[in-house]
């Protein structure tokens, strides 16, 4: 298997922490992986359509963070980044692993990156590997 993890790196310790726990999970697994980096949550799922034509991954994993903030932004940058993966996978039959954290503060962001509360990257990579075995059993 082959899996690409797309992470946004706008907060980029909690990034660089779940990235790691994605790809030591994907190591676990026997999987391989590329990574792309990018800037934002909002533009993670236009970076999983265009890998989509690639026809390169078996599967995707998207890691960033969203912090609420003063203004409105957190909850359209939340909505839509959620909504934009979930349409993906309906209409591609896209195997994607969701690690996009949506915090209130930074701290609760770093115990769901650091191990504290787990790992997010891991998890999605789990969610990811099981979209994957689940689309090969109806295949």
């Amino acid at each position: 298997m082959h899996i690409l993890v797309i992470t946004s790196d706008y907060y980029a310790d909690i990034a660089a922490q779940s990235q790691l726990g994605a790809t030591q999970a994907i190591k676990d697994a026997g999987a391989t992986h590329d990574v792309v980096t990018i800037n934002g949550a909002f533009e993670i799922p236009a970076a999983i359509r265009f890998a989509l034509d690639t026809n390169r991954y078996d599967g995707y994993v998207a890691l960033g963070c969203v912090v609420r903030g003063e203004t409105s932004h957190y909850d359209y940058v939340c909505s839509e980044s959620a909504r934009g993966i979930n349409q993906l996978a309906l209409e591609h039959k896209a195997c994607i692993g969701y690690g996009i954290l949506t915090v209130e503060n930074q701290g609760q962001a770093r115990d769901r990156a650091d191990g504290t509360k787990g790992n997010k990257g891991a998890d999605a990579v789990a969610a990811c590997l099981q979209m994957i075995a689940l689309k090969k059993q109806f295949s």
